[in-house]
């Protein structure tokens, strides 16, 4: 009688824990990637789209999350006409991001701890062009919103035109590494 007892209160005790973590959807077309990269002698910026996203969570609290992105989307926004289209077709050429060969790349918490209330910080997996490589970054929760702002080394995923990490002697034609990415996630 003692076994079956303690045998219904760990189930109870497992589905409660169950029934307490969910995953939430990302409303893809609520939200968007602002990128901004620089180089020597001037910046470019632009959009790119979300696939589609998830958060894990457990209650009030990130446990995890995925997110696939379109690298067919990637779009100029300082820009127009001509040139536009010129540095559209350029980054999503395989001087850039290939995106024929790799049409989507991957970000995947893998460490998810809170800082504060709604403030977390977290590390994720970065997938570009097939290479991986750990970013991390904080994330703030307002409402059914989330966002961040975080830095990319384009060098750790093989982008390799413009960059000093690669190339010698490229003077005012270099690219920075370095590109930020501004997210806000609507849920």
């Amino acid at each position: 009688m003692k076994k079956k007892i303690s045998t219904l209160l760990l189930l109870a005790f497992a589905t409660t824990l169950w029934s307490q973590s969910s995953i939430v959807k990302i409303n893809t077309d609520k939200s968007n990637i602002h990128w901004l990269a620089k180089k020597v002698t001037g910046q470019h910026d632009g959009y790119i789209s979300l696939k589609n996203g998830s958060l894990e969570m457990d209650g009030a609290q990130l446990t995890g999350g995925s997110f696939e992105v379109d690298m067919t989307s990637i779009n100029v926004a300082d820009l127009t006409g001509e040139y536009k289209a010129k540095l559209e077709g350029h980054l999503k050429s395989d001087d850039f991001f290939g995106i024929e060969t790799f049409p989507v790349s991957n970000l995947t918490f893998t460490e998810v701890n809170q800082k504060m209330k709604n403030h977390y910080e977290i590390t994720a997996d970065l997938t570009i062009k097939g290479i991986t490589a750990p970013v991390t970054f904080e994330m703030h929760f307002e409402g059914n919103q989330a966002s961040t702002k975080f830095m990319v080394d384009r060098a750790k995923y093989n982008v390799r035109y413009g960059s000093n990490s690669f190339f010698d002697n490229l003077g005012d034609k270099a690219i920075y590494d370095e590109f930020q990415l501004e997210v806000t996630l609507n849920y």
